[in-house]
């Protein structure tokens, strides 16, 4: 069978910006047949996500994510639906999702590496899965559950800075006493600077003299509270508490383009791109 998948052709360099070129397309023959624990899917949705820059370069610098290879099948965040499985836990039919899905028309992955969603906790939306009730949902929640030190009635005033790497300008805002999470660096990713991203000495300044705290969250450290959170975030959803947003375009064709629109802020919302259809088997 003759599939569609993207590549990396070549790396932005580690304080160049990323253009559509530095993806390509191209055609392969994905098998025909599946061994046992694998099964087949047809990808839906996949997702790009500012880390991503991270994987573009030879070195990510860090140690929880890997960098893609020239001439290899890029990956990340990914929506499908089972065509074919030779796994206990999945049949035909089942919509599964992984963090680390090739971006290819059509896959065959190890069953032990997907997990099965449930298109009810989403209404139907089944990117959503990749954005709000997904990574970027539990980031938000658990961020703020577990180092934003909120307590209710207590009159306080949260600032989200889209900009989460340019802690400059947020701390000279905040008041006395306040609390900066870092969480992403969408503004540093294309510069050659360490995590987190050193402060001006006059920043620095007014940190010290206003006692403003900043400390580092992983979601990933918190694992143990993923099932709860997407319950939650979907409980939200459905009712009416918790507003969603993305932009989506069409085809596998376009990844390089949404990539290079979501790292240059042309997306509202989590970037998605729809590869296929959600019609039936």
């Amino acid at each position: 069978m003759i599939i569609q998948r993207v590549v990396l052709n070549s790396r932005p360099g580690k304080n160049g910006n990323p253009v559509a070129e530095n993806f390509r397309i191209e055609e392969v023959n994905l098998p025909d047949n599946i061994n046992e624990g694998q099964v087949q899917v047809r990808t839906l949705y996949l997702s790009v996500d500012p880390y991503m820059r991270c994987r573009m370069n030879e070195d990510t610098g860090s140690d929880y994510i890997t960098p893609w290879q020239l001439s290899q099948v890029v990956d990340g965040g990914g929506i499908g639906i089972v065509e074919e499985s030779k796994h206990v836990h999945f049949t035909k039919g089942d919509f599964v999702t992984s963090f680390f899905w090739p971006w290819q028309t059509k896959v065959i992955l190890n069953g032990n590496s997907l997990e099965k969603v449930d298109p009810q906790l989403a209404n139907g939306h089944l990117s959503y899965f990749l954005g709000a009730i997904g990574m970027p949902g539990l980031t938000s929640l658990i961020g703020i559950q577990e180092k934003g030190h909120i307590t209710a009635g207590s009159n306080q005033t949260m600032v989200v800075s889209g900009a989460a790497g340019a802690c400059g300008s947020l701390a000279g805002q905040m008041n006395q006493n306040s609390h900066i999470i870092l969480c992403g660096q969408i503004s540093q990713y294309n510069k050659d600077v360490p995590y987190p991203p050193p402060l001006p000495p006059a920043v620095e300044a007014i940190q010290k003299e206003r006692n403003i705290t900043r400390e580092r969250f992983l979601v990933l450290n918190y694992k143990d509270k993923f099932e709860s959170g997407i319950l939650q975030l979907s409980q939200w959803f459905k009712e009416g508490k918790l507003k969603i947003k993305e932009t989506v375009v069409n085809g596998l064709e376009n990844m390089g383009v949404a990539f290079q629109s979501m790292m240059t802020g042309g997306n509202i919302g989590k970037q998605i791109v729809c590869i296929s259809e959600e019609t039936s088997l």
